[in-house]
């Protein structure tokens, strides 16, 4: 190797060094931190909470359909106001349509039997009217019978395209209350059933719509750590304030509503089907009006802290 390259290399090497060492002995400015909540009170407690509709009792509609199959249209999108009994999803009802068709098919059949049937008994009446002897009394018999068997069969008959027409109308997922569809996870071609549409994130079913019935407000619902229960004051004597995440500092107080008077096991700790959960949590229910300076929606996760009137 020639000596000017082995000069050109190591010079290299040295301006190589220089600029690494500069580069990483840089201070760089700290970052501001994250604005987080602080306890406004002196002995409050702190507890999750997450954003709802405003609503007597229970949590938002989750609506699943009576039947499975692709979906082949959606109505209401996320946001959409619906009324009582609008269209939110259609089903692929191919195959239903046709039993019903069948069933129409068996109807017509049995109503053809029994009009035949009912022909039959007439003439034998007729006809022993004229000369009982010329209608033996089995045959009579054989003809009443067959005229009622005729008569059960179309009623089974019509009772079946009922029951399978009133099936086929459950292919229509409709909004069991008036308000506001919050979600619609299925898209054209994408397979419902009862137990919901699968999510491929969390690994398991959803439910196909979730509405909000139409309300004034929204509500927050807190759950308080087990081992905090014993500190939570007593109904008349509860405040509380939340804190949105990542939002602005200030609380934003909170009006007690009730406590759900059962303690239920935790779940949002992690995404794993297969978790163990031993934390249990008691479900509080606040109302507040949202600050015309931010947005909230149903499904936020907030920080609740309670305390104590003095």
């Amino acid at each position: 190797m020639k000596p000017k390259l082995l000069f050109g290399l190591a010079l290299l090497g040295i301006v190589a060094g220089v600029v690494s060492a500069y580069v990483y002995s840089r201070k760089l400015p700290t970052q501001p931190p994250l604005a987080v909540s602080r306890d406004p009170y002196p002995t409050g407690i702190y507890a999750e909470g997450i954003v709802q509709s405003e609503q007597p009792s229970g949590d938002d509609i989750n609506i699943y359909p009576q039947v499975a199959g692709p979906a082949v249209r959606v109505y209401a999108r996320p946001g959409t106001r619906v009324a009582l009994g609008a269209p939110l999803l259609a089903i692929d009802d191919a195959v239903q349509r046709r039993v019903v068709a069948e069933d129409s098919a068996k109807v017509a059949a049995a109503s053809a039997t029994l009009i035949y049937q009912r022909d039959q008994l007439a003439i034998l009446v007729r006809q022993a009217a004229l000369d009982r002897r010329a209608v033996s009394r089995l045959a009579m018999l054989t003809a009443q019978d067959n005229l009622g068997i005729a008569r059960e069969n179309l009623k089974v008959a019509v009772m079946a395209r009922a029951a399978d027409a009133a099936l086929l109308r459950e292919y229509v997922l409709r909004a069991p209350v008036a308000g506001i569809v919050l979600r619609n996870v299925a898209t054209v071609g994408s397979y419902v059933s009862a137990q919901g549409i699968y999510d491929t994130y969390t690994q398991g079913s959803d439910p196909v719509v979730v509405m909000q019935p139409r309300s004034s407000g929204l509500q927050v619902k807190a759950y308080l750590d087990e081992i905090l229960v014993p500190r939570l004051p007593r109904a008349g004597e509860i405040v509380a304030q939340m804190f949105v995440r990542g939002g602005s500092e200030a609380g934003i107080p909170l009006q007690f509503v009730r406590i759900d008077p059962y303690v239920v096991p935790k779940i949002e700790l992690s995404d794993e089907r297969q978790e163990q959960v031993d934390t249990r949590v008691l479900p509080i229910i606040f109302r507040f009006t949202p600050p015309p300076n931010m947005a909230l929606y149903p499904g936020e996760l907030v920080d609740v802290y309670i305390g104590t009137r003095r």
